[in-house]
């Protein structure tokens, strides 16, 4: 596995992979901070009355956390409203937990598929540990798994993880090995032609898909 991560390098050395100059890095950074501490205290209302309602429920934490490994391949932890029992991965990491009323109250049912649940995450983004736009994070479990069939994945930790992508957009859930295979080709694709346009035009469609209630 060293020799294809090895060999991998090579092929994508990150100056040729790496879509955006220094100074978009730059803007995209600063867009970064400006955009989650406003949506922070903007929607500090619906976060409170999210966790107060997940509280009433007296079932479970209000948070959950979980490690994830970000840029540089540096493990952190993401935030998100918890929305089914701390007690479905109690044995092996699962890809896709499913949230459905076995495991869930409709609460956190609707926060699920309406993807509130990760309003926690712009705390992520706020602290530096995720960016608004960009391969979503993934657990070192499934990192590894990954790796086995391609050792490309490494690049990826050359930027930060996002909210949303090209691949949440496109690809969705990745409840199967093939579908995060394709997602990493699109993430790799997306590195190395991301543009601060780009980022702009995912964000209006991700928000487009939340805001009419369509699944991604």
């Amino acid at each position: 596995m060293k020799e294809k991560s090895h060999i991998a390098k090579e092929h994508y050395d990150i100056s040729t992979t790496d879509g955006m100059k220094v100074w978009q890095r730059a803007v995209k950074r600063i867009a970064d901070i400006t955009c989650s501490l406003a949506g922070i205290l903007l929607l500090s209302p619906l976060i409170a009355a999210i966790a107060l309602l997940i509280k009433r429920q007296h079932n479970g934490n209000v948070l959950f956390r979980q490690e994830r490994i970000g840029r540089g391949g540096k493990p952190f932890t993401i935030y998100k409203f918890r929305t089914m029992s701390t007690m479905i991965e109690d044995s092996v990491p699962q890809l896709v937990a499913t949230c459905d009323s076995t495991n869930s109250t409709p609460l956190e049912i609707f926060l699920r598929s309406h993807h509130l649940d990760e309003l926690p995450q712009l705390w992520n983004v706020l602290r530096g540990d995720m960016s608004l736009v960009g391969p979503r994070p993934e657990r070192k479990y499934f990192i590894d798994m990954i790796m086995q069939q391609d050792a490309r994945y490494e690049l990826l930790y050359k930027i930060r993880p996002g909210l949303t992508s090209e691949a949440t957009l496109y690809n969705g859930y990745t409840d199967t090995m093939e579908k995060m295979l394709k997602r990493l080709s699109m993430d790799l694709h997306y590195m190395n032609t991301r543009t601060l346009r780009l980022d702009t035009s995912i964000l209006i469609k991700t928000a487009i898909k939340i805001i009419t209630g369509k699944k991604f």
